[in-house]
């Protein structure tokens, strides 16, 4: 999996890309935790749960299901001040894409079982063809050398690109006016 913070970082980049209207903190912080909340499954590790089964890591948590399960749910308990001027839906489809961008990065990582996308549907794991970014360490392992690489594998393959376009959006958008 990619790390965290990147999964926040490239949720928010492409979210400001997308937006042409300024949004509330509140929104961007919103987005950014939808971005991490499908690893909250990493609790089941400690509970005993197979990493191969449905609710094990990167099981349901990783799907499109609860992606839209997971943005409408927080689109209605949203406060108004974080919404700004979208409607509930549109929020709802925001905190959404937000969600599923965690499991579409995951698909790009070089290791694990795989991504159970369609979960509850198919129990299926998938990856994309094309594999580039290192999976990062879990726990302590994380502030080791492979955490270092795999911080340098998520600057390339996502970090950089996410930067690409939002500069690519901003330019064209200050060309418009």
């Amino acid at each position: 999996m990619p790390t965290i913070f990147t999964h926040a970082a490239v949720a928010v980049g492409l979210g400001r890309s997308l937006s042409s209207q300024p949004r509330p903190a509140g929104f961007w912080w919103l987005l950014a935790l939808c971005a991490i909340l499908p690893d909250f499954d990493a609790v089941t590790f400690k509970l005993g749960i197979p990493y191969a089964s449905m609710w094990g890591h990167r099981g349901f948590t990783h799907s499109l299901a609860f992606a839209a399960l997971a943005g409408i749910m927080l689109a209605l308990l949203a406060p108004a001040r974080l919404r700004g001027t979208l409607s509930r839906i549109e929020l709802a489809a925001w905190l959404a894409a937000a969600t599923v961008s965690h499991p579409l990065l995951d698909m790009l990582t070089s290791g694990g079982l795989g991504v159970a996308l369609l979960a509850p549907f198919s129990g299926e794991r998938y990856f994309w063809p094309w594999r580039p970014v290192r999976v990062s360490p879990v726990g302590a392992g994380f502030f080791s050398w492979r955490g270092v690489v795999t911080l340098l594998s998520e600057l390339r393959w996502l970090w950089l690109p996410t930067l690409l376009v939002l500069l690519a959006t901003r330019w064209a958008r200050r060309k418009e006016q």
